[in-house]
């Protein structure tokens, strides 16, 4: 077991990082690539992780041929799409062993150790994901069109839609509301032909604005963050109700949006042990000790 090298993978829709451990623990490299959601190309994905790897090994001080003696982990975007799991799976890997999870059961692996509890993950999307026993559940996240409340996404979309709002009189006009309408020229014909083209990511970008105009006390800023913080507390409550002893907050928009969550929901909050990477580590060591005699 000595000589055995452990790699764990977080795989992103805008990034893909990668960690490199030996028996002990004891982190040899990191390395970095592009986008690495399950669900785009096979070849982008796997060129991706590779090259988060190749950094990884480089900082370690090994070969590219050492690929076939790491068991690697990882948690991926996209990885709760069966179909898309298959995909990247129909390319060899070069690893010795190599286990895909959900870029949530990575996050809660490590902030648990694979123990009682659940995460929160608060970014562009959002989801829920955790429990005891280990029999989880996942809360949300399921896109930012029918899903993902409280996420960057759903908080730059009710932005617009309440800025709409305000355009047609139906709602007072806020510095917040104004500032946007600007953006487009104060013509809805170019702000519909944007969303025809947004992405979720397009959308987040606003969070960091509706967030800056709420510490003002812009009635606008602080009615769409008080929604967003009421639909993620709901998230915490049911990770609660399934058993949860306390939650992890993950995600660029956790801290910020942690003092609006409800009060039940703040007093369970706990700092996780490890990060997605560990727990994408711990996944294939559990993985290789299953196939163990």
């Amino acid at each position: 077991m000595t000589d055995l090298l452990f790699l764990g993978i977080d795989g992103g829709g805008t990034k893909c990082r990668a960690r490199l451990r030996d028996a002990k623990g004891t982190l040899l490299g990191e390395g970095t690539g592009g986008p690495s959601n399950l669900r785009l190309d096979p070849e982008l994905v796997w060129n991706s992780l590779l090259t988060a790897c190749r950094e990884a090994l480089a900082q370690a001080g090994l070969q590219e041929s050492d690929l076939e003696r790491i068991h690697a982990g990882m948690g991926a975007a996209g990885a709760g799409q069966t179909s898309a799991v298959e995909r990247l799976l129909s390319h060899a890997h070069p690893f010795a062993s190599f286990e895909i999870e959900t870029d949530a059961h990575t996050a809660w692996l490590g902030a648990f150790n694979g123990g009682d509890g659940a995460i929160l993950i608060v970014g562009t999307g959002s989801c829920g994901y955790g429990g005891t026993s280990g029999q989880c559940h996942y809360v949300g996240g399921w896109g930012y069109e029918i899903s993902d409340e409280g996420s960057g996404a759903s908080i730059g979309r009710e932005l617009l839609r309440r800025c709409i709002w305000a355009y047609d009189g139906r709602t007072a006009s806020t510095p917040l509301s104004e500032a946007v309408l600007a953006e487009f020229k104060n013509d809805l014909e170019i702000l519909v032909d944007w969303v025809g083209r947004a992405r979720p990511a397009d959308y987040g970008r606003y969070a960091p604005l509706v967030l800056q105009h709420a510490e003002r006390r812009d009635p606008l800023g602080i009615a769409i963050i008080e929604d967003a913080a009421a639909g993620l507390s709901a998230i915490g409550m049911r990770l609660l109700d399934l058993g949860a002893p306390a939650i992890c907050l993950f995600g660029g928009l956790s801290a910020p949006l942690r003092p609006w969550l409800s009060p039940p929901v703040q007093r369970t909050i706990a700092e996780p042990m490890a990060d997605a990477l560990d727990g994408a580590i711990l996944l294939a060591r559990m993985a290789l000790r299953e196939r163990r005699p």
